[in-house]
């Protein structure tokens, strides 16, 4: 058993958002920024459950897939307990169910499988054709200002790498009636260790969910970069699934493809396809996002 790390006073790379204690077989301890005003970010909590869920399957096995369910928001003052149950070690497959708990009940619930990887025939669908992140503009400046929506000014700031790509630039791919979409490139701001697949899928699990809700509520508002206004739109993550193709690096620019394809009953979908430099498909992921509009101030 280790110590116990106290609530960080600065967040300085992704490894500080990973990082958590193991305080016993099976349960670990850690700490999560807020997301929004005295919220913990969901991408965070689900990727600190599936470094959890890692440390307890042999080496060698690798993460394949993921299902989260948030149910409570968690609170950025007190830290998250993760109580990992070991279902399954079969000959190839390994399967774990972490349960996010904070003050005695669940916030948030992850299964994830891990595999031992094998080699099989190849095939993926082609990366979208559009510019690279190089000259693309730093969303950062134009949060840097403040406001209620600036916690990426600190946090994110430090930690990631984020260009989005404008969604009236030509040559974007013919966006389908009723199915807005957005283009963001991202990755980890530092170095992660090269010899430690699990962080890399971690990082990208925290980057996942960093814009797929604002894609599910395209028809509603702009996304935070275009904005003037504050948002007039409630926004939550309610389940979070991903698949992991192929090998890659979080710490180098991957292109995060999302569409929605429906919004109805307070809830968006959305889905999206990571990519690499080159066009290496890496991973998939899809959301079901809460979305709710606040009412409009009287005149």
């Amino acid at each position: 058993m280790t110590a116990a790390t106290p609530q960080p006073t600065a967040i300085t790379s992704f490894v500080d958002l990973l990082s958590l204690d193991e305080i016993d077989k099976g349960l670990f301890r850690g700490w999560c920024h807020a997301g929004a005003p005295l919220r913990a970010f969901g991408g965070q909590v689900a990727a600190q459950a599936l470094v959890a869920a890692g440390r307890t399957v042999a080496e060698g096995r690798l993460v394949h897939s993921l299902h989260g369910y948030f149910m409570r928001p968690g609170d950025p003052r007190r830290p998250l307990v993760y109580e990992v149950d070991s279902l399954r070690d079969g000959g190839s497959y390994s399967t774990r169910r972490v349960t996010a708990i904070q003050r005695g009940e669940a916030v948030f619930t992850l299964s994830a499988s891990f595999k031992r990887p094998e080699e099989s025939p190849d095939r993926q669908a082609v990366m979208p054709d559009l510019p690279g992140p190089e000259n693309l503009p730093d969303p950062y400046a134009a949060w840097a200002a403040g406001g209620p929506e600036n916690y990426w000014g600190s946090t994110g700031r430090l930690t990631l790498d984020m260009r989005i790509v404008p969604r009236d630039l030509p040559g974007q791919p013919p966006e389908l009636p009723g199915v807005p979409q957005q283009y963001v490139w991202l990755k980890s701001a530092q170095k992660l260790p090269a010899d430690e697949p699990l962080m890399h899928v971690c990082a990208l699990a925290y980057l996942s969910d960093l814009t797929l809700a604002s894609t599910a509520a395209l028809h509603l508002q702009l996304p935070r970069a275009e904005r003037k206004e504050p948002s007039r739109i409630s926004l939550a993550s309610l389940d979070h699934a991903m698949w992991f193709h192929r090998p890659f690096r979080a710490d180098e620019w991957l292109l995060f493809a999302q569409r929605s394809p429906s919004s109805s009953d307070g809830r968006g979908l959305a889905q999206g396809e990571f990519y690499t430099r080159d066009g290496q498909l890496v991973a998939s992921v899809v959301q079901e996002a809460l979305i709710r509009e606040h009412p409009h101030p009287a005149p």
